[in-house]
């Protein structure tokens, strides 16, 4: 085409980046779906009827789903889980073993973050020691956690690096269930703001955009250069000739 000639150096540029930008805002898009059937599917479990704990093995998904618990804490085996952070914080998160009188089962109960500022101190945290009655929801993590290490330090609390509830059962001397329980905000709990998602469907949105965005100024630049080359090609063309006045 005479009117349309960009190289191909720009070319093979083009053609190389513009199917990526495009898959970008494309898996953007998918990621702000499956956001929002997440927080869709939290809300809905959070409206729901709560469970004994020894319901939960009969669901299929059980994330989010709230469980309603009455019985005591076993303040012997608490377990810190390192490196989480709260508006800048560093600190842990406390998860201690509950035993859930009317169904008989332990469960893993997550009661929230404490702040640990100064690591030559053990953080602050006390256990109840009457019976409770308490709510929490089923936490899924979304896929396995990046372990650097799987050390397992010794004496009670006990410090961990990830969350392995098999592993901590056995640590514990214990049999429960399976899945992590977070607690929900009330006087047994510490901070219990729990984060479902980093990102919000608007944002993977605002980020498809920009990928989009990206890709369409880059089509656009590449075919005005395509042009303007042509046109100067044309141009020298036209001078170079004897014969035109």
């Amino acid at each position: 085409m005479s009117g349309f000639r960009p190289g191909w150096l720009p070319t093979l540029l083009v053609f190389t980046m513009l199917p990526v930008l495009v898959w970008l805002g494309f898996w953007q898009l998918e990621r702000g779906e499956l956001k929002r059937d997440l927080l869709e599917r939290q809300e809905a479990r959070q409206q729901a009827a709560p469970l004994a704990p020894n319901e939960i093995e009969r669901l299929n998904e059980p994330a989010f789903a709230r469980v309603h618990l009455q019985g005591r804490f076993d303040a012997e085996h608490s377990f810190l889980l390192d490196s989480r952070t709260r508006d800048g914080q560093v600190g842990v998160e406390l998860l201690q073993p509950f035993h859930d009188e009317l169904s008989d089962r332990w469960v893993m109960l997550n009661r929230g973050w404490i702040p640990w500022p100064d690591r030559r101190v053990p953080p602050a945290f006390d256990t109840p020691t009457q019976p409770l009655k308490l709510a929490a929801w089923v936490y899924v993590p979304p896929g396995k956690p990046f372990v650097f290490s799987h050390r397992t330090a010794e004496g009670w609390p006990r410090l961990i690096n990830h969350v392995d509830i098999e592993a901590m059962w056995q640590q514990a001397d214990r049999e429960g269930e399976i899945h992590e329980l977070r607690l929900e905000p009330g006087p047994s709990a510490y901070r219990a703001d729990w984060v479902v998602t980093s990102m919000s469907p608007s944002q993977h949105l605002g980020y498809a955009a920009q990928w989009f965005a990206l890709a369409a100024a880059l089509l656009a630049l590449f075919i005005y250069f395509g042009v303007h080359q042509a046109r100067e090609k044309h141009s020298g063309n036209d001078e170079s000739d004897p014969c035109r006045p």
